[in-house]
């Protein structure tokens, strides 16, 4: 098994920079990562921060259908409280037809306060609940023909008196790809119990980068244990793994340039230690958990939860995370700001051009090790 290279972008960008400019940033990274080899290329969504400013994933992608070959188009995520079941079944057959079945569909309850607060959603139960009779609504629409009758708490669906057979009316478009997309969940709190569910449901678990590295097994073995529950095997090829990380020629390239604190992964690293800390949940980010929070700087944050230096530095790097945490499917690259295009263009062509393949041939000894043993 290959472990396969994809992108995953919030995005987040300086809320002082041009939308438009951003927005075609964003799409060029996504047309670098095709070209480049590139598996999968994740986008998230929010309505209520202009450092994070796609409201619509599925809008952005669409955007991409043509002008990209192979990539596929991953929302993370899709937050599901915040929209009728109907709209999102509808969009994302369009989105999947348009694309020729290229899209994973990453789903979640929410993450942004002030999302919640614009749409009164303050309970994260009532959001869960939410989740769960949505995907579930999705999936019978997607499932039946008209006339439809999906009971719900929340969004009841009914569509009886107005269905004309023959003329389409009253028919609810179905996805490409059958019986569905596939469903992913993103992943962060450790030993998370959305780890769990996506493991009980047949769908896929994604570890997002928001976390320390020491964190992220612990999601694999909730995933596991999930799947374990409904007589199921985990597969390890399915499982996702984000990280932030940058390649340069040397070693002290990329030292020189994390120390600069108008760099995007300082901006990056403020924006969650902000956000961490009003959640009371820093620990998350600290390099080690006896630091105090006065300890926990931005720029060490960054230090420590971005993957950097040259090509055999971020090599050495990869395997022994590999080491510590097992077989995974996919390494999502977090895709930063393009503060410098030129120097982060050439770490993701380094990435992929040189990292990679050796990463990938250590992976296949480590294997051919353990198959031995």
């Amino acid at each position: 098994m290959t472990v396969k290279l994809g992108m995953f972008m919030m995005p987040l960008h300086p809320p002082t920079r041009d939308l438009g400019a951003v927005l075609e940033e964003d799409r060029q990274a996504v047309i670098l990562a095709d070209r480049l080899g590139f598996s999968e290329a994740w986008c998230g969504e929010h309505f209520t921060s202009t450092a994070e400013p796609v409201p619509s994933p599925l809008m952005f992608f669409a955007s991409l259908a043509h002008a990209t070959r192979d990539i596929k188009f991953a929302t993370g995520v899709l937050n599901l409280p915040q929209k009728h079941p109907a709209v999102v079944a509808a969009e994302v057959a369009m989105l999947d037809h348009l694309s020729g079945g290229r899209y994973l569909m990453g789903i979640g309850p929410g993450g942004l306060g002030s999302d919640f607060e614009l749409m009164g959603l303050h309970e994260r139960a009532e959001r869960d609940e939410m989740m769960q009779e949505s995907i579930q609504t999705i999936l019978e629409i997607w499932r039946q023909d008209p006339p439809y009758d999906i009971p719900g708490k929340h969004w009841p669906v009914r569509i009886e008196d107005f269905v004309f057979d023959g003329l389409g009316i009253g028919q609810m478009l179905k996805p490409k790809q059958q019986p569905h997309p596939p469903i992913l969940l993103s992943v962060v709190t450790p030993n998370s119990a959305s780890a769990r569910e996506a493991g009980r449901r047949g769908w896929w678990p994604v570890s997002a980068n928001f976390v320390q590295p020491r964190y992220v097994a612990s999601h694999w073995d909730a995933y596991a244990e999930g799947v374990a529950e409904v007589g199921g095997a985990p597969d390890r090829g399915l499982w996702r793994v984000a990280r932030s990380i940058l390649v340069t020629d040397s070693d002290g390239e990329a030292d020189e340039y994390l120390a600069d604190t108008e760099s995007a992964p300082h901006f990056y690293f403020r924006y969650f230690r902000t956000l961490y800390t009003h959640r009371g949940v820093l620990d998350f980010l600290k390099p080690d958990v006896a630091m105090s929070d006065e300890e926990t700087t931005v720029e060490a944050i960054a230090r420590s939860m971005i993957t950097w230096g040259s090509p055999d530095t971020v090599l050495d790097k990869l395997v022994a995370m590999h080491d510590d945490l097992g077989d995974f499917g996919t390494l999502l690259m977090v895709g930063h700001d393009w503060d410098r295009p030129a120097f982060w263009q050439r770490s993701m062509r380094l990435l992929a051009e040189e990292v990679m393949p050796r990463f990938n041939a250590h992976v296949a000894q480590a294997r051919g090790r353990r198959a031995a043993e």
